[in-house]
């Protein structure tokens, strides 16, 4: 189901007029109303009236997330805080948190994107949806509550946490939709596994999973394991949230980027050239009709490519393909770039183990090591000891064949890797770098 036909299938002249009208107008906008985007503006020599097309998009300068933390809490804002009625943040677990503000219009249209991603995921006015994303200053958890609200969904406003009352509510209420990070429903699966719930007997037919980068290989492995259908959504919360890009049920190649909404770039993240179509490299957002917080070119870090192509489904806007990693998370072990989901891709190839796996980084020697923790399945964990350590082989030997790198491997009993209720920890960096 498309939810806003009018606007998510336009033809490509009408999204790129869209665009260049409500560009201007948020460029004039911030250059009045927001002194760090005046000087970044006045340092760089441009003017608001010099951008007269969409290419010129690339005369502007970038932000960055340092840029938000240097003017922590309100200073991006471009609105008076008495127009402000939502307020969230980043968590701050990398450095000073990131703060974001809502009018009661950003509500409004953010609301329209999610409904547009549910959607497209496979959700009607008729589902019940299960919303295991955080509450609170993360903006998973009221992103998807508002835009199901708008969809005419019932919302389950169960937040994350308290796995073993989730499966119950799962069983009793009977929701059609999931909607939380993937690496919890793997989490959700195995604690109703212990529970002696099968999922296959529950009513679910979608999960809408985002807020970390996951592989087709965990897509494979959360159907298999929850008996439904895994769609991907994408947003950060220096750009809106949640519903910034999102799959359709129909194709599952991509993420359709709401681009009356949002101008997207990929760019090469050690030169900032612009990339075109098909090139992979860090994907690049500029707001376009946000009013509290509207950013300009905001440097998101994550690297993906971008589709022009019309989908199967209807839908025109460019897709962005899954997001692989990101350029500040990299691994670079003894000068080899390797991404985390890279790593996944190769374990879930491995059926003796579980989709719950940790990098651990150190320095020995001088010389960077990578441990691959991995737990492994029931079975195999049975097996004589002969068996685990050639299953520790297999796994060193494929990292080493596909993406060129030594790795040592251990594998951990079942369920003795932690488990995380949002964004799972995949990495563990002891070097002092």
């Amino acid at each position: 189901m498309i939810y806003n036909i009018e606007f998510e299938t336009l033809p490509r002249e009408a999204i790129e007029a869209i665009q260049l009208r409500r560009l201007k107008d948020t460029i004039e906008r911030v250059y009045a109303t927001v002194p760090f985007y005046r000087r970044k503006f006045d340092e760089a020599g441009v003017r608001p009236q010099d951008l007269k097309t969409l290419k010129e998009l690339t005369i502007l300068p970038f932000t960055t997330k340092q840029d938000l933390r240097d003017n922590y809490p309100y200073g991006m804002f471009a609105v008076p805080m008495d127009n402000v009625v939502r307020i969230h943040a980043s968590s701050g677990t990398t450095g000073q948190a990131t703060v974001v503000g809502y009018t009661a219009r950003d509500i409004t249209m953010w609301s329209e994107l999610i409904a547009r991603a549910l959607a497209a995921g496979g959700a009607t006015r008729g589902d019940i949806i299960h919303n295991a994303y955080g509450y609170g200053l993360f903006t998973g958890g009221l992103g998807i509550h508002y835009g199901a609200e708008r969809l005419g969904a019932s919302v389950i406003p169960i937040s994350g946490g308290n796995t073993k009352r989730q499966v119950q509510i799962m069983r009793d209420f009977g929701p059609t939709i999931l909607t939380c990070t993937p690496s919890y429903a793997l989490h959700l699966a195995e604690v109703a596994a212990q529970a002696g719930i099968d999922f296959s007997t529950l009513h679910f037919k979608s999960g809408i999973f985002g807020a970390e980068p996951w592989s087709e290989e965990m897509r494979a492995e959360i159907e298999r394991k929850l008996h439904l259908n895994a769609i991907d959504i994408y947003g950060l919360s220096e750009v809106l949230g949640p519903g910034v890009s999102s799959e359709c049920i129909e194709a599952k190649k991509g993420l359709h980027i709401a681009e009356d909404h949002f101008i997207a770039e990929i760019i090469d993240p050690k030169t900032g050239e612009v990339l075109p179509y098909g090139e992979r490299g860090e994907l690049v957002f500029t707001s376009i009709t946000k009013e509290a917080f509207p950013v300009i070119r905001y440097r998101t870090r994550d690297i993906t490519s971008l589709n022009p192509e019309p989908c199967i489904c209807g839908r025109t806007h460019v897709r962005m393909n899954k997001v692989s990693g990101r350029s500040d998370d990299m691994l670079i072990i003894r000068g080899v770039n390797v991404f985390p989901s890279q790593i996944e891709s190769v374990l879930m190839e491995i059926e003796e183990v579980e989709p719950h796996y940790q990098l651990v980084i150190d320095r020995v020697d001088n010389l960077d090591t990578l441990t691959v923790m991995v737990e492994v399945g029931e079975a195999a964990f049975c097996d004589e000891v002969r068996g685990l350590q050639g299953i520790e082989r297999k796994i060193a030997k494929n990292i080493k064949e596909f993406l060129g790198v030594s790795a040592t491997v251990k594998l951990a009993e079942p369920r003795s890797i932690a488990r995380s209720e949002g964004k799972a920890q995949r990495i563990i960096d002891r070097r002092k770098i």
